[in-house]
C-alpha cells in the first residue's frame, strides 16, 4: 500500500522530483568537489527540509496573495507574508539544529541564535522565496494560457455552431419561401386559365407562358448560399406582375422602373419575389392615383431596390402581417451581405408602404471590360 501510494506521488510530481534531485546533487557535490568540502548528512538533511518547505508554503500564500483585488492590499499582503516567512523560517532552522544536535543527527559547533546566524537564515529563505516567487508565475502563465486557449477553442466552437444554424435557417427559410410562391393563387391563376381558355384562346396563352416561366424558375432550386443572376429575378416579377393583370383584366395600377445595366449582376434569389408578393397580399394595388412602384436602381457598384405602396384599407382585405417576409428579407440580406447592406421599411404619412434595400454591387462584366 505504502508502495503504491509513493509510487503515484512520484507520478503526480514526477517533474517535482526530479528538479529537487537535480538541484540538491548540483549543491551538494558539484559544489562540495569544487570547494572540497561536505557537511554532515544531518545537516543536508535539515536543510533540505527547511528549503522544499518554504518554497510550497510561500508558493501556496504568494498564489492568495494575488488574487486579492487592491494593489495596496496585495502589496502589504506580500510584505507581511515574507516577513513571517522569515521569522518562521529562522526560528525553524535553529528548532531543527537544537533537535538534530541533541539526537547526535549532526553537530554544530553553537546553537546560539547570533547575528550571523540570523543572517545566514534570511539569506537562505530569501533564495527559496524568489525560487517560489519564479514557480508561481510560471505556472499562472501556463494557467492562462490554457484558459485563453480553452476560450478560443469554445469561441470557434459556437461560432462554427451559430454558422451551422444560420444555414440551416437560411435553407428553410429558403425552402419555404419557395414552396409560398402563394398556392392560393396559383389554384385561382390556373381555374382562370381554364375558364379563360375556352374563350380567348390569346389571354390563356399568354398566361400560361407566364405561369410555365415562373414555375420553371422555381424549379431551378439554387442552393440557400448561391446568389442568381438580378436579371433573372426581374423576369420572375415580370411574369408574376403579367399574371396579376390578366386575372384582374388589367387593373393592377403597377409600376416596375429599372434603372441601370443588370447584365451580369447576382442578388439573393426570392428577395424581389416576397416584395413584390407582399405587395399584391398588403397593398392596394388598384389605386387610380398612387400606383405600386417597384424601382430597381444600379448605378456605381450600387444596388438600390425600393417599393411603394398604398396599404389596403379596405374591411375585409386584410392578410396577415407583411413582418414575416420582411423578417426573412432581413435575415437573407444579412446572411448575403453582413453588415455591408441598408434594409428599411415603414409607412409614410400618406399611408403608403415603402421598403428601401441598399446593397454594395460589384458588375464582373464591367470589370473584365475596363481590364480589356
Amino acid at each position: 500500500m505504502n508502495i503504491n501510494l509513493l509510487q503515484t506521488l512520484y507520478k503526480n510530481n514526477k517533474v517535482h522530483f526530479i528538479a529537487w534531485s537535480l538541484y540538491i546533487i548540483y549543491e551538494v557535490f558539484i559544489t562540495g568537489f569544487i570547494s572540497k568540502q561536505f557537511a554532515q548528512p544531518g545537516s543536508y538533511l535539515m536543510v533540505y527540509i527547511l528549503n522544499i518547505s518554504i518554497f510550497y508554503i510561500h508558493a501556496k500564500n504568494f498564489r492568495n496573495a494575488l488574487n486579492t483585488q487592491s494593489k495596496t492590499a496585495k502589496f502589504l499582503k506580500v510584505i507581511f507574508i515574507i516577513f513571517i516567512e522569515i521569522v518562521g523560517y529562522t526560528l525553524s532552522a535553529f528548532c531543527l539544529r537544537y533537535i538534530f544536535d541533541f539526537l547526535h543527527l549532526a553537530t554544530y559547533k553553537n546553537t546560539v541564535l547570533d547575528q550571523e546566524f540570523i543572517l545566514l537564515c534570511v539569506w537562505r529563505v530569501l533564495q527559496f522565496i524568489g525560487f517560489s516567487t519564479g514557480y508561481v508565475y510560471i505556472l499562472k502563465s501556463f494557467e492562462d494560457r490554457k484558459k485563453v486557449e480553452a476560450l478560443e477553442r469554445q469561441s470557434l466552437v459556437t461560432q462554427i455552431e451559430k454558422q451551422a444554424l444560420e444555414n440551416d435557417l437560411v435553407q428553410s427559410q429558403n425552402n419555404f419561401l419557395r414552396s409560398q410562391i402563394n398556392p392560393h393563387f396559383l389554384f385561382n391563376t390556373l381555374n382562370f386559365i381554364y375558364n379563360d381558355a375556352r374563350k380567348k384562346a390569346p389571354m390563356a396563352a399568354d398566361a400560361i407562358m407566364n405561369l410555365a416561366e415562373m414555375m420553371r424558375y422555381a424549379l431551378k432550386r439554387p442552393e440557400a448560399s448561391e446568389m442568381v443572376p438580378l436579371s433573372e429575378e426581374v423576369e420572375q416579377i415580370e411574369h408574376l406582375i403579367n399574371l396579376h393583370q390578366l386575372r384582374t383584366a388589367n387593373t393592377i395600377n403597377l409600376k416596375l422602373e429599372v434603372t441601370g445595366d443588370l447584365f451580369g449582376l447576382r442578388f439573393p434569389p426570392l428577395i424581389l419575389l416576397t416584395l413584390v408578393e407582399n405587395i399584391f397580399k398588403h397593398g392596394n394595388v388598384t389605386h387610380s392615383t398612387q400606383p405600386a412602384i417597384i424601382k430597381i436602381e444600379y448605378e456605381n457598384d450600387n444596388l438600390n431596390i425600393s417599393t411603394i405602396n398604398m396599404v389596403n384599407d379596405v374591411k375585409g382585405k386584410e392578410h396577415e402581417s407583411h413582418h414575416v417576409g420582411i423578417d426573412n428579407i432581413n435575415k437573407r440580406l444579412a446572411n448575403f451581405y453582413k453588415e455591408e447592406y441598408i434594409f428599411r421599411y415603414y409607412k409614410d404619412p400618406l399611408n403608403r408602404y415603402i421598403t428601401e434595400i441598399d446593397v454594395p454591387v460589384v458588375n464582373p462584366m464591367a470589370r473584365l471590360n475596363l481590364n480589356l
